[in-house]
């Protein structure tokens, strides 16, 4: 007969081959969008990615790659299995945590359980541990390369050791785990920091157990002590050490002469003296809490330890080395990630406030030749008092931001926000929608995977509201409120039945969700949706859904006067609502044949001629470009440049060296020129009778240290300016007989000057060595542009380049003004698309492809179009009707539902007489189109982008089918529309027409 320990443990091991099963089942099968890319090629190869870095995160998956066999197809895969096992092992120790919290339910002593308790327990860890395997947040982490897998395990796993401490009744065996304890924090430091925000729900059992008699008071104290020790860590020890190692190493070099290391050899050594001395005299005076505290500190540093890594692959210069954190001045800023700016927590300027003086702070270090130089001050901004207010939370001065704070709060322009509003603000946007509606639909349910999806109640639930579109959408998730009421049944049971622990599982929901939610203070709007910071929150919760099962058991013993059958009664009961949960979500976690997220990179890369240089912008854009040269090794002889990080003087510096196959770039410009503090910001200032000036000339005035380009500020020269914003590119006429520089069809619009015109008031860093490159290359080397870092470059270049596929290629040419398309190389753009693209998976409507794959899917079908048109206007009618029948295959509305893009192909259809396809685009996405509106109406829900889309898709459509002859289907459109919005539906709409 097996005792309660082996049931607990064999159950709990079950439940974890059960879970990791899942996340191995619906496991990437490559490197997903966002940071995934970046993650497995820093891995891969042990390189340095974003700041803070996640140094032991990076030794772990290292060694899964491993696993691949030095197949570099294959090592993402086996790194996501890595999530896949962490996320089995978060389960696990959920398990036995739903177990610890229930035994203090009970009051079971070891040895002690009646086998109506043991069963109750089981079930009550089962069905919990099963809805968090399931649940929306943390089954998206567990199937992909992030930190947030292996972040979870470690939170799980501390708080479970610190519930096994608890239980322990020898002083020498709890002193063991609280060192354990403080060995897994540190490591976690080495991946991500959400363990360290339970210190204080942690410090509470802490608190229960030492003080059999605790109080309120107490308890607030406890609680104040774990925020102690978590500041200790997070500012003291994380970002502080490193701090005064740099303070001491300046003194010792700048002011003492000493050689570069100094100063940190001796903070090592005087800090290790002190740490040996006080273990010492810890041990010698039997100081049994010191010499806890100060190993304890040992082990957490140990584990910190983790981040030499990130120095010692620096210095080594990898291809992928960002901020390059060589020295103890760069790694404190690297840690402290400066580079993303500051967020107002507890005081700060309303969106409102102007800034009224702006003042040198500390200084900004650099290393030299022979010492430390001051190469910038940090800037202290002074606001107007009179609009800056506690707990700011509508802070951001940014221009769209300011529009989307005074949408939400229904402000006029002009009008002053008041504190009511920052407060409205936290809570409806901030608590409400970026946290409650996260929290929703992981226990509730979510409407769909489109930006901003609401979650689901229980009156949606029970309705037929909602349109097919909706409907058939994978992440349409309804699980009819059942977890949510779960884990408030067992909230409620717990805080009856044992108060203590209750309020540490409300410490530990609260501190990872709520307070989480406070620190982070996000901006209006966010890149993605980010619901996945708070799975630590959700962790807590699934907790109570666990015992909630065991209320459930309890009412039902007491009933059947039997807590067995009442446990078995309760498990048969609420198992399901993990089964409900894993059979809703399974469609939309399955991440089995999708490909597009490698492909695209494969294919902006593809269209990319030999040894050129692509500029990039947001994430999406280039870690999976990172990730297939890295990794998978293809077109390595492209340098894939990041336009944001062009800014810096460590991201110019990089691109000065050679990269795999790509030969070092060449810049005018000599170091001194672009580094920190120097030329970050260029303001135009145009003089008289200079309405331009040549590119070159400008590049060696400034090289030269030129007074003519000083521009006085305050009585001091300071900086640099731009004399006229007409930068004028003289181009060798020679290469007009060169093809591969100017192709045949463009030599009739060869331009013999090219004007790089300074868009706005200003050229940042990034855009001045842009500039260098381009006079610098002198047409050497291809240069590209994504779409994206083509709309953000603010050089007026557009004119200037070529489409080739995914990229825009620079070329010597100007587009003439009777030209509004874009201009195409048809020749490369039609091999591109025919022949070299890659769409593995798009044509199979089982792979789930989010609202990131959809759009760069819709990006794909854009490029097509656009393809297509200049094919059309060559008369290569027949060419045009291969790429656009070409990109219904790959892409068909089956698999990808119909987009903007599909529906701006409809003319084009017309044209090479694919008449009975063309309709079929606009039926399927005029249905959905008129759904989206009725819906939108009936719940009156405010217009977003798909909203406004949808009705002008169907205003682009009506003239269309009415100009083929089409006038019954015209009708019924106008009909349709006329009656869902009015009148004004028979208005032309804004969408380009053909």
């Amino acid at each position: 007969m097996l005792n309660y320990k082996q049931i607990n443990n064999l159950t709990g091991w079950i439940i974890f081959a059960v879970s990791t099963l899942v996340y191995v089942l619906t496991v990437e099968q490559t490197a997903s969008f966002w940071d995934p890319g970046e993650f497995i090629a820093v891995s891969y190869k042990l390189q340095v990615p974003h700041p803070p870095g996640a140094p032991f995160m990076l030794l772990v998956y290292r060694m899964f790659g491993f696993l691949a066999m030095g197949d570099g197809l294959q090592v993402a895969y086996w790194m996501n299995i890595g999530s896949a096992l962490f996320s089995g092992f978060t389960i696990l120790f959920l398990f036995w945590s739903i177990t610890l919290f229930g035994r203090k339910i009970f009051g079971i002593q070891a040895g002690q359980e009646s086998k109506g308790q043991v069963i109750s327990l089981m079930g009550a860890g089962l069905v919990g541990a099963l809805i968090y395997t399931f649940s929306d947040s943390f089954w998206f982490s567990a199937v992909e390369s992030e930190v947030y897998a292996m972040s979870s395990f470690f939170t799980a796993i501390v708080i479970w050791a610190f519930l096994k401490w608890d239980v322990i009744k020898d002083p020498k065996e709890e002193n063991r785990w609280l060192i354990f304890i403080a060995y897994l924090v540190g490591l976690s430091i080495g991946v991500h920091l959400l363990n360290l925000v339970t210190l204080p729900a942690l410090a509470l059992i802490y608190y229960f157990k030492k003080y059999p008699s605790p109080t309120l008071k107490g308890a607030i104290y406890a609680m104040f002590l774990g925020g102690v020790a978590l500041i200790i860590i997070n500012n003291l020890i994380i970002p502080g050490l490193p701090t005064l190692a740099g303070s001491m190493e300046i003194f010792f070099v700048n002011s003492l002469g000493l050689p570069f290391g100094s100063g940190i050899v001796v903070f090592i050594a005087l800090f290790l003296s002190a740490l040996i001395f006080g273990i010492r005299y810890s041990i010698k005076n039997a100081r049994v809490t010191l010499n806890t505290i100060l190993l304890s500190l040992v082990f957490i540093l140990i584990g910190y330890g983790s981040y030499t890594l990130i120095i010692v692959r620096a210095n080594q210069n990898p291809i992928i080395n960002e901020n390059a954190p060589k020295d103890i001045i760069s790694f404190v800023s690297y840690l402290k990630r400066e580079q993303y700016g500051y967020r107002p927590l507890l005081h700060g300027q309303y969106f409102t406030a102007q800034l009224i003086a702006q003042e040198e702070g500390a200084p900004v270090y650099m290393k030299g030749k022979d010492k430390y130089e001051i190469v910038d001050y940090e800037l202290k901004n002074t606001y107007d008092p009179e609009k800056t207010t506690i707990l700011p939370r509508i802070y951001s001065t940014q221009e769209n931001h300011k529009r989307i704070y005074r949408s939400k709060l229904g402000l006029r322009e002009g009008q002053e926000p008041t504190f009511g509003d920052n407060i409205y603000f936290m809570l409806s946007h901030q608590l409400g929608h970026m946290y409650w509606r996260y929290f929703m639909w992981n226990f509730s349910g979510r409407e769909s995977d489109f930006s901003d999806a609401p979650w689901i109640s229980l009156a949606d639930s029970l309705s037929d509201k909602y349109p097919d579109y909706i409907k058939e959408n994978k992440g349409h998730n309804n699980y009819f409120m059942l977890p949510l009421i779960l884990g408030l049944i067992g909230l409620f049971f717990q805080a009856k039945k044992d108060p203590r622990f209750f309020y540490v599982n409300l410490m530990l929901f609260l501190m990872m969700g709520v307070v989480l939610v406070l620190y982070l203070n996000s901006p209006p709007v966010e890149p993605r949706e980010r619901d996945y910071i708070y799975v630590g929150s959700f962790y807590a919760f699934a907790i109570w859904a666990g015992l909630g099962v065991l209320g459930l058991a309890h009412a039902f013993g007491k009933m059947t006067k039997n807590l067995g059958t009442g446990g078995i009664i309760a498990t048969l009961l609420t198992l399901p609502v993990a089964g409900l949960m894993g059979a809703e979500n399974w469609d939309d976690h399955n991440r089995k044949g999708r490909y597009f997220s490698v492909d695209s990179a494969r294919n902006f890369l593809s269209s990319c001629a030999p040894n050129a240089i692509l500029f990039t912008g947001g994430d999406n854009d280039t870690f999976p470009l990172w990730y297939v040269q890295e990794v998978e090794g293809f077109r390595t002889d492209v340098r894939v440049i990041v336009l944001s990080y062009f800014d810096t003087d460590w991201y110019v510096e990089q691109m000065t060296k050679q990269a795999d196959e790509s030969a070092p770039l060449p810049f005018s410009l000599s170091p001194e020129r672009y580094q920190k503090g120097t030329n970050d910001v260029l303001y135009v200032m145009e003089r008289e009778n200079l309405n331009a000036i040549s590119a070159r000339e400008y590049l060696r005035l400034l090289n030269s240290g030129s007074d003519l380009l000083k521009m006085q500020t305050g009585g001091k020269s300071i900086v640099n300016m731009v004399p006229s914003r007409n930068l004028i590119l003289e181009v060798d006429s020679s290469f007009l007989w060169n093809d591969e520089i100017v192709p045949p069809q463009f030599k009739e619009i060869f331009a013999p000057q090219i004007n790089l015109q300074v868009k706005g008031n200003y050229l940042t860093k990034g855009n001045l060595m842009l500039i260098d490159l381009i006079v610098s290359n002198n047409w050497e080397r291809p240069i590209y542009f994504n779409n994206t870092s083509l709309s953000t470059v603010t050089l007026n270049i557009s004119n200037h380049v070529v489409m080739e596929g995914m990229a825009y290629r620079l070329l010597p040419i100007r587009k003439p003004d009777y030209i509004r398309e874009e201009l195409v190389n048809t020749d490369i753009a039609y091999e591109n698309f025919m022949e070299k693209f890659a769409f593995r998976g798009m044509n199979d409507p089982n792979s789930y492809l989010d609202e990131e794959y959809r759009r760069f899917a819709s990006n794909h079908r854009s490029v097509a179009n656009s393809i297509a048109i200049a094919l059309l206007d060559e008369d290569k009618l027949e060419e045009a009707a291969e790429v656009l029948n070409r990109n219904l295959e790959v892409m068909p509305h089956q698999a990808i539902p119909y987009d903007l893009s599909s529906g701006q192909s409809v003319p084009l259809f017309f044209e090479v007489g694919e008449d009975e396809k063309a309709l079929d685009i606009v039926e399927k996405i005029s249905k959905k189109s008129l759904d989206m509106i009725e819906f939108y109406t009936s719940e009156d829900r405010t217009y977003d982008r798909e909203m406004m889309i949808s009705i002008e898709m169907v205003k682009y459509f009506i003239p269309l089918l009415e100009e083929r002859g089409y006038q019954e289907e015209a009708q019924n459109l106008k009909l349709r529309l006329e009656s869902l919005i009015g009148s004004e539906s028979s208005q032309p709409g804004i969408l380009e027409r053909r």
